[in-house]
């Protein structure tokens, strides 16, 4: 069983900057890809961005320039460094990440909890 405990949402002007944490625990014995989603009111979730193991990175075009993903690896833990935050980034987060229970291919997925960022004045 994995447990992922996301922190750090919460209210912020526009122009302002949040960082967002999300630290996996339990049985990992590898975690190839670490994500951050997002969910709006009224709309899909949808990738923010990504980041493998190996250190590649993907983000949404409307995120590009103002949000950084990275990863500590010894932690198991994925961080969403959020800059320039403009009211439309308003949504539920969710962490995500894929791993391995084991040596082998095989790979699970999990979500976390979910954590709110508001952008407003």
């Amino acid at each position: 069983q994995v447990q992922l405990v996301e922190s750090g949402g919460g209210l912020v002007q526009p122009g302002g900057s949040l960082r967002l944490s999300c630290a996996a625990s339990g049985s990992i014995f590898s975690i190839y890809a670490m994500g951050w989603y997002r969910q709006a009111p009224g709309k899909q979730r949808e990738l923010v961005a990504v980041i493998t193991s190996g250190g590649s990175t993907n983000y949404a075009d409307s995120v590009k320039g103002r949000f950084t993903i990275s990863r500590d690896n010894a932690k198991n833990t994925v961080y969403l460094q959020m800059n320039s935050l403009k009211p439309e980034d308003t949504a539920v987060y969710y962490c995500n990440i894929d791993y391995r229970e084991s040596v082998g291919p095989r790979l699970f997925g999990t979500w976390g909890q979910g954590t709110q960022v508001t952008v407003s004045s």
